[in-house]
C-alpha cells in the first residue's frame, strides 16, 4: 500500500554490500527504503540487521517509488549487465523528470555511457558510481566514484559525501565526470588493484622460495614496510594473512595457488589495448592469474622442465632492502600507467576528469588506499596537465632512488628462476619510457619491407613514405591491412 514520501533514497539489492550501505546511510541520518525482488529478503533484513533503524521496506517498485521524496533517488546494487537494464526499464515509467537512478555495481563503463545518454533523453538523471572497499567499506565508509549526469550531483552529494570514507577529514568521494566516467575510474582502480596484488605476491614468492623466510619472518617484514612509504591496505592485510593460524597451523600454505577474477582487470587491459596505452603491469597481472589456473599443467611441467636452484645465497638483509625499493618503484609505475589510461580515455570521450580529486577518492575506504596517493594529488594540483606521474619531481626522485634496487631484484629473480612478470615489466616500462630513441625505427622498416606500410623520416614527421627495399617491389603503399 502506498504511503506519504518518507525516504531520502531507495536501494535495490539486499546482498551483503547492499545491506551494509543501507545501514551506513541510516547511521548518517538518512531514511532508506529497501527493496529486493525476493520479498523474504526484505522481511528478514528489516527484522534482523535493520531492526531498530529508520529503514523502511517496500512490497513493490510502485510502493518503493511512492515512499521517496522528490527528486526520487534510486540506487541499484545488483549484478552488472542485463539485470541493470531490466530494472531501469521497470523504473522509468514510475519516475518523473529530474529523478535519479544510480548504478553502484561493477558495470562496464560503456554500459554506463549508454545508459546515461539514453536516460538523458527521457529526462531521468543517471549516475554510474564506483563503490570500493568491500563489505567493511560499504558499512563504515567506502570510496565512492560517481559519474554520469552532472545535474544529479547536488542531489546525491550530501548522502555520498556523508557515508564515504574520510582522509584527513576530507571525503573520499567527489564528482568524477560525465556519462561513463565513474565506472571507468572504478575499472582503472580495480586494474591498479590487480597490479598491486601481483607485485606483492611476487615479492612474497621471492621471500618464501628464494630467501626461505618463515611466515612469521615475512609478516614482520611487511609490518615494518607498512610503517614507511609502502603504508597501504594491501601491505597491511598481507602482513595479517602471513601470520594467520588456525587449529591446523598457517592457513596460507594450504590455499590452492589458482587465482580467480571478476573481469575488471581484464577490462582495464582491453581498454589499454583499445586506446593504445602501454598499461603493461596490469596486463601482466591479468595474465599471471590466467597462468595460475593452469595448475595441473604446471605440476606436470615441474617434473619435466629444468631450472636453476631457487635458493638465494647473498646478504638477505640487503636484498630485503632492495626488495622494498623494487616494490615501491613498481607501485609507482602501476599508478603512472593507470593515470595515463585515464587521461587518454578522457580525451577520447571528452570527460573532464579531476585527477587530483580521483587520487584523493582513493586515499581512504578502498582496496588500493595508500600513503602516496597524497603525493599523486599534490602532483596534479601543481600541474593539472601533467602527462605522466613519472615526470613529477616527487616521483622522478623516488624512481631515481629505487630503480637500481629494482634491477638487482629482477636480475636476481631471473638467476634464481623465480617468475616476476609484473616487477620485470615495471622496470622494462620505466626504461622504455626514459629512452629517447627506441628500436621502433627498425620495426617500421620491417613493416614497410614486407607490407609497404610506410614510415616517417626524422625531421619530416607527418610525411609517410615507402621504399622499394628489394628493387623488384612496387612503389604503391599498402592500405588494405595492418600488421
Amino acid at each position: 500500500m502506498s504511503s506519504a514520501p518518507v525516504a531520502d533514497i531507495a536501494l535495490i539489492g539486499l546482498a551483503v554490500m547492499g545491506q551494509n550501505l543501507i545501514l551506513n546511510m541510516n547511521d548518517h541520518g538518512f531514511v532508506v527504503c529497501a527493496y529486493n525482488r525476493t520479498k523474504d529478503k526484505i522481511k528478514s533484513f528489516l527484522e534482523n540487521e535493520a531492526k531498530g533503524t529508520k529503514v523502511v521496506g517496500a512490497n513493490s517498485l510502485e510502493d518503493m517509488v511512492s515512499k521517496l521524496k522528490s527528486p526520487r533517488r534510486v540506487m541499484l546494487l545488483i549484478k552488472a549487465g542485463d539485470a541493470v537494464d531490466e530494472f531501469i526499464k521497470l523504473l522509468v515509467p514510475l519516475l518523473s523528470p529530474g529523478d535519479i537512478i544510480i548504478d553502484g555495481g561493477n558495470s562496464a563503463y560503456q554500459d554506463s555511457e549508454r545508459r546515461a545518454r539514453d536516460l538523458e533523453k527521457k529526462e531521468i538523471l543517471f549516475v554510474g558510481s564506483g563503490v570500493s572497499g568491500g563489505e567493511d567499506g560499504a558499512r563504515y565508509g567506502p570510496s565512492l566514484m560517481p559519474g554520469g549526469n552532472l545535474k544529479a550531483w547536488p542531489h546525491i552529494k550530501p548522502i555520498f559525501q556523508s557515508i564515504c570514507a574520510k582522509s584527513n577529514g576530507e571525503p573520499c568521494c567527489d564528482w568524477v565526470g560525465e556519462y561513463g566516467a565513474g565506472h571507468f575510474v572504478k575499472m582503472v582502480h580495480n586494474g591498479i588493484e590487480y597490479g598491486d596484488m601481483q607485485i606483492i605476491c611476487e615479492v612474497y614468492h621471492l621471500m618464501r622460495n628464494g630467501l626461505k623466510l618463515s611466515q612469521d619472518e615475512m609478516s614482520a617484514v611487511f609490518d615494518d614496510w607498512n610503517k614507511g612509504e609502502l603504508d597501504s591496505f594491501l601491505i597491511e592485510i598481507t602482513r595479517d594473512i602471513l601470520k594467520y593460524k588456525d587449529e591446523k597451523g598457517y592457513l596460507l600454505e594450504r590455499i590452492r595457488d589458482t587465482a580467480g577474477q571478476k573481469g575488471t582487470g581484464k577490462w582495464t587491459a582491453i581498454a589499454a589495448l583499445d586506446y593504445g596505452m602501454p598499461v603493461t603491469l596490469i596486463g601482466e597481472s591479468v595474465f599471471s592469474r590466467y597462468l595460475s589456473t593452469l595448475k595441473s599443467e604446471r605440476e606436470l611441467a615441474s617434473t619435466i622442465l629444468t631450472g636453476p636452484d631457487e635458493t638465494f645465497k647473498g646478504d638477505k638483509k640487503q636484498f630485503l632492502s632492495h626488495l622494498r625499493k623494487a616494490l615501491y618503484a613498481a607501485k609507482i609505475i602501476s599508478y603512472a600507467q593507470g593515470f595515463m589510461l585515464l587521461r587518454e580515455t578522457a580525451k577520447l570521450y571528452k570527460w573532464n576528469l579531476n585527477y587530483g580529486s580521483i587520487a584523493l577518492m582513493w586515499r581512504g575506504g578502498c582496496i588500493i588506499r595508500s600513503a602516496f596517493l597524497g603525493n599523486i594529488k599534490a602532483a596534479f594540483d601543481k600541474n593539472p596537465k601533467l602527462s605522466n606521474l613519472l615526470l613529477d619531481d616527487f616521483f622522478a626522485k623516488a624512481m631515481k632512488e629505487c630503480h637500481q634496487s629494482a634491477r638487482v631484484v629482477v636480475s636476481t629473480a631471473v638467476t634464481l628462476g623465480i617468475p616476476t612478470p609484473a616487477l620485470s615489466t615495471a622496470l622494462a616500462f620505466y626504461d622504455g619510457y626514459r629512452t629517447a630513441r627506441l628500436p621502433a625505427n627498425l620495426l617500421q622498416a620491417q613493416r614497410d619491407y614486407f607490407g609497404a606500410h610506410t614510415y616517417e623520416l626524422l625531421g619530416q614527421e607527418g610525411k609517410f613514405v615507402h621504399t622499394n627495399w628489394t628493387g623488384h617491389g612496387g612503389k604503391v603503399s599498402a592500405s588494405t591491412y595492418e600488421a
